[in-house]
């Protein structure tokens, strides 16, 4: 190593003395534990050698030794459920040494010039974050490495697991350099310094124990006998990680702080040019992910190259926002996804695994479960996406049965958009369309017309429903998220990390409308879909996109007023009395 190990343990004394307070509480709860054992031995052997006797000591001995085989079956039982209860992981990909060699090389020559050790692995998160995990509680211990002869890497297993995992946000290896990689990593790989420790790897251990356990006790679907074990552990626990917390807080502070002085060494200017990165790297990821891949993972499809998308889509942001000029031109540099040996695989893999913590998405492919890649993308999930709302609209027509605009005329036969116009700007006077037994929300009955909230109830209805039989059923061979084979660890509630909140009937109207009138279009004028790699599907008219359709929608959704999107229709040349193609 570059340093002495009084310089590695520089700027980390606060963490030290915050790790000894936490262990402290650990010491604590376990004297209290044995105080009355240590009475109970006293008594018992006071009475065998004739010094404690007397009906006094008799009924102290008769208290004292219940209580003391008492406190330590609870003792036992709380440390049993710590050890067995599996802390919380980060779910990533991980990467192994032979599948990105120069990547674990450049890690290892910055552990080196830091003075700190080496990460024991590499993994990758579909979010844009770093940090070290520690994963070596015996229920997340890698299986043992194989033999090779290179004593050196023999040796190198056998220190991995006391070291952290580092865990890299996957947009950061795709759309970052592999200098700024760098830059950006150092303080991230300088925290393996006090992680190694002693006094800070236990008291770490020892919150994240209580925690797992608190998590544990608190799985409500148990028998009642189990529910009234599990909680007195779960208060134990409560107890000891509410004495602890302030301590761990203050001491993962000081760990944090120790990490950032060592890193000021190395490639500081770099690295604040990578932190403006991390920012437009968020900002694209955040958007690919809503705009792009939720449309398609509504559908049983999940893009396959989310990490390549993120780079297009940062790429026409740089061309669209004068803030980002300069950017793109970052882009005849060597991107840090060359370290890799197989980068599309592990876009592949980290992309399935986006779909799973952000949608719920289950953990192989099926029938309805499938990739997509980005050439396919607009007809496979733009075209289809909108035939399907169009059809899903007609069904609820149907249903309703809701009487025509103008009574003396009747209503086109067949899925046209000129019913669904007529529709929604029923006559005030009729009587609404009748409505499922489901709450309205109030926004889908404020403005707009009373045909239009009933549309917007039944279409919430109707997806909750569909929503509902798809979840039940399995995508696959192994569709649904395998059981965790620890008997104190559930962790199947997926999706982990919602992208969002569930959508208003509005806005789900406000989309099947969409849907109609680009069908409408693609069947009529030649419009055909396409993919923006900001705003998701979209639908290009002459080749142009249609960037001013959704401001007329939502004057009809909102105030009940087709006539903007009747004259859009009619700029177009879009016929809305002809029969579209649904699915």
């Amino acid at each position: 190593m570059g340093m002495s190990g009084a310089g590695r343990d520089q700027g980390a004394p606060g963490a030290r003395a915050r790790a000894l307070a936490v262990l402290r509480v650990r010491s604590r709860a376990l004297a209290v534990a044995l105080l009355p054992a240590a009475a109970a031995v006293i008594l018992l052997v006071g009475g065998s050698t004739g010094h404690l006797t007397g009906p006094g000591w008799d009924l102290a001995r008769r208290i004292v030794t219940p209580l003391a085989v008492l406190v330590l079956l609870v003792a036992a039982g709380v440390a049993l459920v710590v050890a067995r209860a599996r802390p919380a992981v980060t779910p990533t990909v991980p990467i192994a040494e032979e599948t990105a060699p120069d990547l674990y090389r450049m890690v290892r020559d910055l552990a080196d010039r830091l003075g700190v050790p080496a990460p024991s692995a590499i993994a990758l998160t579909p979010d844009c974050d770093s940090w070290l995990e520690d994963r070596t509680h015996p229920a997340h211990a890698p299986p043992p490495p194989e033999e090779h002869d290179d004593a050196a890497h023999a040796g190198r297993s056998r220190r991995a697991p006391a070291a952290p995992v580092l865990v890299i946000g996957s947009p950061f290896l795709w759309w970052m350099r592999v200098a700024e990689l760098r830059a950006l990593l150092a303080p991230v790989v300088a925290g393996t310094g006090p992680s190694a420790h002693p006094d800070i790897a236990a008291a770490r251990r020892f919150v994240r124990g209580l925690d797992a356990a608190v998590a544990v006790t608190s799985v409500p679907d148990r028998g009642p006998v189990s529910r009234a074990v599990l909680a007195g552990v779960g208060w134990v626990a409560r107890l000891l990680l509410h004495g602890s917390r302030v301590h761990a807080a203050e001491m993962e502070r000081g760990v944090a702080a120790a990490a950032a002085e060592r890193a000021k060494a190395v490639d500081y200017g770099l690295r604040i040019v990578a932190q403006e990165q991390v920012g437009l790297a968020y900002a694209g990821w955040d958007r690919l992910l809503t705009r792009v891949a939720l449309p398609a993972w509504r559908m049983g499809r999940w893009p396959a190259r989310l990490n390549a998308g993120v780079v297009a889509a940062l790429t026409e942001l740089s061309r669209r926002d004068r803030l980002a000029e300069g950017f793109a031109s970052r882009l005849g540099e060597r991107p840090a996804c060359d370290l890799l040996e197989e980068p599309g695989a592990v876009d592949e893999a980290t992309s399935l695994l986006a779909a799973r913590l952000f949608h719920g998405g289950p953990a192989e492919t099926g029938p309805d479960w499938s990739p997509v890649h980005w050439g396919d993308y607009p007809e496979e999930v733009a075209g289809r996406k909108w035939r399907t709302d169009a059809a899903r609209l007609h069904r609820i027509l149907d249903a309703l049965r809701v009487p025509p605009a103008d009574e003396e005329t009747p209503a086109p036969d067949g899925p046209t958009l000129a019913r669904v116009l007529n529709r929604l700007t029923a006559a005030p006077g009729l009587p609404p369309a009748p409505v499922p037994a489901v709450a309205p929300d109030e926004d889908d009955l404020a403005g707009g017309s009373a045909h239009g909230a009933a549309l917007a109830v039944c279409l919430t209805a109707e997806l909750a429903r569909e929503e509902a039989a798809a979840a039940a059923v399995p995508a696959g061979p192994q569709g649904a998220a395998a059981p965790d084979p620890g008997p104190l660890r559930d962790d199947r509630a997926l999706p982990l990390f919602p992208l969002q909140p569930p959508r208003t009937g509005r806005e789900l109207l406000a989309d099947h409308i969409t849907a109609m009138v680009c069908c409408a279009a693609m069947d009529t004028v030649g419009a055909v879909p396409a993919l923006d790699w900001l705003d998701g599907p979209t639908l290009l008219v002459g080749g142009a996109r249609a960037t001013d359709l959704p401001p007329q929608v939502l004057t009809l959704v909102e105030d009940g007023d087709p006539s903007g999107l009747r004259s859009w229709l009619t700029r177009q040349g879009i016929r809305p009395e002809k029969p579209v193609r649904l699915v």
